[in-house]
């Protein structure tokens, strides 16, 4: 865990982020005191979600309406 003066870390803070590893810390201090904590997030495994991407993966066998007979009163 490394630290820098909030004054450094205002001039180069993308710098830092960039070089900062997934899950590291970076403690920003003010007068020699810590005033918050960076903390890298770590990337996501996943693949953004793409429309489409579940097309042909649902298959209705047959439609089944018959279920529909015990709402019959409600729907008139």
């Amino acid at each position: 865990m490394g630290s820098v003066t909030i004054e450094e870390a205002q001039a180069k803070l993308a710098t830092i982020i960039a070089s900062l590893t997934p899950g590291e810390e970076l403690i920003i201090t003010q007068n020699d005191q810590p005033v918050a904590k960076l903390i890298a997030q770590k990337r996501s495994m996943r693949k953004p979600r793409q429309p489409g991407s579940a097309k042909g993966k649902l298959v209705i066998l047959s439609d089944d309406e018959e279920h529909l007979n015990d709402f019959e009163a409600y729907m008139q």
